[in-house]
């Protein structure tokens, strides 16, 4: 089940996709798989625009896969590469956002 599809994910899922995105390498290959839109980029042009390559960016890359966040896809010769997850990414940030000033002293207004 992915995260978008369960408006109440658990924390131990929201954690596990945070650790996927926690380091500044694969932040920055999401981002820029984010700007390149739904049709990706090759693996060659993400190490040349995010300036990580060869087997540092495979793992990096296998580890968004797992988490659900980016797919590759084989186009002849290449791997193409695209963010897949904007669901997911939005479900985080509702995770987070959920119970936004619940215990406040105002009475729990939220940021909506």
């Amino acid at each position: 089940m992915t995260l978008a599809h369960d408006p109440d994910i658990g924390l131990e899922i929201a954690a596990s996709t945070f650790a996927a995105l926690g380091s500044e390498q694969r932040l920055n290959v999401l981002r820029t798989l984010v700007r390149a839109g739904p049709e990706g980029l090759s693996i060659g042009m993400l190490g040349d625009r995010t300036g990580v390559a060869g087997s540092t960016l495979t793992h990096h890359l296998k580890i968004l896969a797992q988490a659900g966040l980016v797919k590759q896809t084989r186009s002849g010769r290449s791997i193409i590469c695209a963010a897949v997850a904007y669901d997911e990414v939005r479900a985080l940030s509702e995770f987070l956002l959920k119970e936004c000033c619940a215990d406040c002293a105002d009475g729990g207004h939220s940021h909506d």
